[in-house]
């Protein structure tokens, strides 16, 4: 491994620290703050964040005509509004069922949108996937299963919440896909940002009652997934993702469901069951053979 792809790698274990830490605060905030309304805020940073370095930061496309350029700069809005759309729906269902489960099991459950996408991408494009990722979703079936479901075969509130929004996730991953090879990646991650953030202002504006004492008295935790999560780790990601192979990528970025539940054990001394640790590593064990670069023939 060269020095470039050993610092890709390590920054993005450093991603995945930072996307499993934000669990605790996400679920500390709700302490103080209603769920949308925290989404909002954060989201609000975020956007100011990326999209302060997407002003420093300029790429280079190969365009060779006019009809291109303007091709490339339609995609990186369009993208940017429609990823948004699906940012903003996933990330208010993430927030409002982080207030009736645990930090772990939000954690573990979002990272079903790894398996959730092998089957969307069947459905919806047509494109098979290997063998091992189909074992791979049997495996956060009957994980999920361990995990979530209660007596009489029925998730809970939080749980259900967080499925409907590794949905959600699994449609955001998707299509940023679909758009990011012909556009501008940082600034769309900027609209992004800034159509999610203003989706959840107008949601919470009408359910909930938001006010500057309240979003203050969640401040740390606020700046936490806005700045660090939000900011730092996306554009971390994009300066990692030049230096790493896409597959090592993924593997590497799902580890965050493990430092989810790390720090709800370390910082909000959560316990889980024996039952919903075995469901944890079955899904994690899932995740893994999901990402594995399994080749269909000897000269792949």
């Amino acid at each position: 491994m060269n020095k470039k792809k050993m610092i890709g790698s390590l920054l993005l274990v450093l991603v995945a620290v930072i996307w499993g830490t934000a669990f605790v605060f996400q679920r500390s905030g709700m302490e103080q703050i209603e769920p949308i309304t925290f989404n909002a805020a954060r989201m609000t940073l975020a956007a100011a964040a990326i999209g302060i370095v997407s002003l420093f930061i300029k790429t280079k496309p190969h365009i060779k005509s006019i009809e291109q350029k303007n091709k490339y700069h339609r995609n990186t809005v369009k993208g940017g509004i429609l990823c948004g759309v699906f940012l903003a729906s996933a990330s208010i269902f993430q927030q409002m069922g982080i207030v009736y489960t645990t930090a772990g099991k939000a954690g573990f459950i979002t990272a079903l949108y790894i398996l959730i996408v092998p089957v969307l991408n069947l459905v919806i494009f047509k494109k098979r996937g290997t063998l091992a990722v189909w074992i791979a979703v049997l495996l956060g079936i009957v994980g999920m299963y361990l995990l979530c479901m209660n007596e009489g075969f029925s998730l809970s509130q939080g749980d259900a919440l967080i499925l409907i929004c590794a949905l959600l996730f699994s449609g955001h991953i998707l299509c940023c896909d679909y758009f990011v090879s012909t556009c501008n990646p940082i600034r769309m991650s900027a609209i992004q940002f800034i159509t999610t953030a203003a989706i959840s202002w107008i949601v919470a504006f009408i359910f909930e009652a938001p006010s500057p004492e309240k979003i203050l008295s969640a401040i740390i935790p606020i700046l936490y997934c806005g700045i660090i999560s939000g900011g730092i780790g996306y554009t971390l990601q994009i300066v990692a993702q030049k230096h790493t192979d896409p597959a090592v990528a993924s593997l590497l970025m799902s580890l965050e469901s493990v430092f989810a539940v790390i720090a709800g054990a370390l910082i909000l001394n959560e316990v889980m069951s024996i039952r919903e640790l075995t469901g944890c590593i079955i899904m994690f064990a899932a995740i893994i053979l999901a990402q594995l670069p399994f080749s269909r023939t000897k000269k792949e």
